[in-house]
């Protein structure tokens, strides 16, 4: 069976530390894709407060097998003390673009 195909959602405070993360994640070989979203707009909870922030938020293409390093070494690179990091399996999509996240040469 092949390795499943994973969509990954992190957000970020900046643009510089978003594309530090994409380009890391690409360039080591976690990741075959990220793209980058601009101002999204971001209501949370965080301390006892209710706040909202402008981010950056990354999708990230990796496989089920790629997502335990992927997963250590955003957590060791992103300026957020508990950063966000969730992975939605794809069950279906464009086969040649799965086999292509599954292996990007």
């Amino acid at each position: 069976m092949s390795d499943p195909v994973l969509l990954c959602y992190c957000t970020c405070p900046d643009v510089a530390s978003a594309q530090k993360l994409a380009e890391a994640l690409v360039g080591e070989h976690l990741a075959a894709c990220v793209n980058r979203i601009p101002a999204v707009a971001s209501t949370y909870r965080w301390k006892g407060e209710v706040v909202t922030d402008s981010e950056e938020l990354l999708l990230i293409k990796t496989t089920a097998a790629r997502f335990p390093a992927l997963k250590e070494r955003l957590v060791a690179l992103h300026p957020y003390e508990l950063p966000e990091l969730i992975a939605v399996s794809v069950t279906d999509g464009h086969h040649p673009y799965l086999d292509w996240v599954r292996d990007p040469g």
